[in-house]
């Protein structure tokens, strides 16, 4: 079975990163979380990313604020596939920093990036990237989806019979 790490560069981040978490376990995928900083553990980021997939991973979540590193440094030494989960800090720049810090990445060094707080949406592709070899978690993704599908549909009834 296939596991996903999701790590962050402190511990202010995990109200957003828990998303993460939250949404890979609803999909039965074995989650290990951990703080990694960039700039204030690099011994433990090169450690982590440089076995990552020699203890299991098959996915990395990487959320970080302000300057971001975190998910650059680790797609540059591991070679997993890396999601990046900008994250609003009380340091940020409106987000933009750390948007900007995961998604613009050097040729050669990709990190799939989400929206800013988008946390939800990283443990969603985590689950994808594994349903693609994974047909119990791609059916339960299918399930999933096809959840947003029936809500939505249900809220469109409701609107139209409240206005009409």
């Amino acid at each position: 079975m296939s596991k996903v790490a999701v790590i962050m560069g402190s511990t202010s981040d995990l109200p957003v990163m828990q998303e993460a978490v939250e949404i890979l376990k609803g999909f039965d995928i074995e989650v290990d979380v951990d703080i990694v900083s960039a700039h204030r553990t690099p011994e433990k980021l090169f450690d982590f990313s440089k076995t990552a997939h020699k203890n299991g991973y098959a996915v990395i979540i990487a959320g970080a604020g302000g300057a971001a590193h975190l998910p650059g440094m680790v797609a540059s030494l591991s070679p997993l596939p890396v999601i990046g989960v900008p994250v609003k800090s009380s340091n940020s720049i409106d987000g933009w920093d750390s948007i900007l810090s995961i998604l613009q990445m050097p040729g050669g060094v990709p990190v799939a990036t989400v929206a800013l707080n988008g946390a939800k949406n990283a443990g969603i592709l985590a689950a994808q990237i594994i349903g693609s070899s994974d047909k119990c978690v791609l059916d339960k993704i299918e399930i999933y989806k096809q959840g947003l599908k029936e809500k939505v549909v249900k809220g469109a009834e409701e609107v139209r019979k409240k206005n009409n």
